[in-house]
């Protein structure tokens, strides 16, 4: 029994090997590139495969989706996806029309799977874009669809034939960029300029209701006035990268200390619990656009990398990404007024001095 407990068999990487060794047995491997680049004219309908359904992964798809409109302006585009936020982050794009999705789990609702797949496979595109490097279902669904071009990532966990398939680049991991280089490439277009940050698109209207909830979440504490700046705090995350109560509280102290005329607002996570003890003003909701439209309304935001820290990027204010474990490089907030801030766990004293420093150039002086 022992030996059964700690065995270090993993059903689901089997599954995952499985599964590639069939797709490549199946479909085979791409073609390569014959060297010529996706054309820039004539191509008016797209299709985006990014199956992922998490926060993050969804709010990193924008910066491809503002690629496409800039490079092909008079092309309408569609997403075929898992997530359920999809209509809140890309129904603001004004490209975008159809928005495929798919159920997180179709082996247990194959109807509600294939639904989407038939009204998809009825469309004659003239691009589908596999825009994961990684994931093999996303190679499957855009190899379903009826397109003349295909595009996709050379990889050792991709098999299927596509026409334009583009090898990943050795100095570029970040999420949100890898899909606009991946287009960029294709088209023979310069990878070296600035990439577009997330962007959900918030309105004025949206940003000036946003601030108004904050300044109301204040009064009912009261305080009358936004002070020096108004601090937004997540201080939630998922698996390892979650930090402590105790390490907030020190990292909060340092920064109250230093920045006292400012004003804490604490961003409830989806649950519905207060992660600082109820001790400062908060905002909760479960509408993703409300949430991001007071994140819009916020002075700066600080939090451990997260969904809601790409949130606060595409709310385009000063964020904060505070990476314990995870590699910024690959998931850091990018763009003007965001910052990776690299933090040992245990040092939550040296994280807040980092980030006071650059306040200065931020905040306004009382």
């Amino acid at each position: 029994m022992a030996g059964t407990s700690q065995s270090s068999f993993d059903h689901h990487d089997l599954r995952r090997r499985v599964a590639r060794r069939l797709m490549r047995l199946i479909l085979g491997r791409h073609e390569q590139p014959d060297g010529q680049p996706l054309p820039t004219h004539g191509v008016y309908r797209i299709l985006v495969c990014r199956i992922s359904h998490s926060l993050g992964n969804t709010l990193l798809m924008t910066p491809l989706l503002a690629e496409l409109e800039r490079l092909y302006p008079e092309a309408e585009i569609d997403i075929l996806t898992r997530s359920p936020v999809a209509d809140d982050v890309f129904g603001h794009f004004f490209q975008v029309n159809r928005i495929f999705r798919l159920p997180a789990h179709g082996v247990g609702h194959p109807l509600q799977y294939l639904r989407p797949l038939r009204r998809m496979r009825r469309v004659q595109y003239d691009l589908a874009i596999d825009a994961d490097p990684l994931s093999q279902t996303g190679r499957l669904l855009t190899l379903l669809s009826n397109s003349t071009w295909t595009l996709g990532f050379d990889s050792p966990k991709k098999h299927g034939r596509i026409t334009h398939a583009v090898p990943l680049p050795k100095d570029l991991r970040h999420k949100g960029q890898l899909p606009v280089y991946l287009l960029r490439q294709a088209i023979a277009r310069d990878t070296t300029m600035a990439y577009p940050p997330p962007d959900l698109r918030i309105t004025d209207d949206e940003r000036r209701r946003g601030r108004d909830a904050l300044l109301r979440s204040l009064a009912a504490h009261g305080i009358d006035s936004p002070g020096q700046g108004i601090i937004g705090i997540f201080a939630n995350a998922t698996g390892d990268k979650l930090i402590g109560q105790d390490w907030w509280d020190r990292f909060l102290g340092v920064l109250q200390a230093q920045y006292p005329q400012c004003r804490i607002v604490e961003i409830v996570p989806a649950f519905g619990r207060s992660m600082l003890d109820s001790r400062y003003p908060a905002y909760f909701s479960s509408d993703l656009r409300k949430l991001a439209s007071v994140l819009a309304g916020l002075d700066v935001y600080i939090s451990a990398d997260c969904g809601i820290m790409h949130l606060a990027c595409t709310a385009r204010i000063n964020t904060f990404g505070i990476f314990t474990v995870t590699d910024p490089a690959e998931w850091g907030p990018y763009g003007p007024g965001n910052h990776m801030i690299p933090a040992r766990p245990k040092d939550p004293e040296a994280a807040a001095g980092s980030i006071c420093e650059q306040l200065k150039t931020i905040l306004p002086t009382p």
